[in-house]
């Protein structure tokens, strides 16, 4: 459960301003997550978050785009309980995730970095990544079954 908080966590702070703990802890519940702000607290320092500043003068939750090997494992955790399945269609590659996590997955794997990856678009369930070509495409995807042991 803590798994999918997280990843939900990551994609409510990608789609909306979250300013507040209190504020995230009400979207979580929205989003079926019964948690407490103390919860929401914990989590946050987890998932090592930071405020970033808005153009409005605002601040908003964001993730620390660090190196670290703590936030890639993260990513990877995020990855691994989210992927379903692959394909390929040229440089497009179609990765199918468990219902509702394919906004986390592609999320991690933009954080990864991976310079193979132009974007990626997720839906629900399905992530349709850009790859810079056919070729890199089957690294992205080796790269992926190592990762999620496929």
């Amino acid at each position: 459960m803590k798994i999918e908080r997280h990843a939900k966590i990551i994609d409510l702070i990608n789609r909306y301003e979250v300013e507040t703990q209190e504020e995230l802890a009400d979207l979580l519940n929205q989003e079926g997550f019964q948690v407490t702000q103390a919860t929401v607290s914990r989590d946050i320092r987890e998932l090592k978050l930071t405020k970033i500043s808005l153009s409005s003068g605002r601040q908003k939750y964001a993730v620390m785009h660090a190196q670290g090997s703590n936030m890639n494992e993260k990513y990877l955790r995020v990855l691994k309980d989210g992927f379903a399945s692959m394909d390929m269609a040229q440089n497009i590659l179609v990765v199918k995730t468990v219902s509702g996590m394919a906004m986390a997955v592609a999320a991690a794997l933009d954080a990864m970095q991976w310079q193979e990856i132009a974007g990626c678009i997720a839906g629900d369930d399905t992530i349709m990544c850009a790859v810079r070509s056919v070729d890199e495409t089957l690294i992205v995807m080796e790269k992926i079954r190592k990762i999620v042991g496929v």
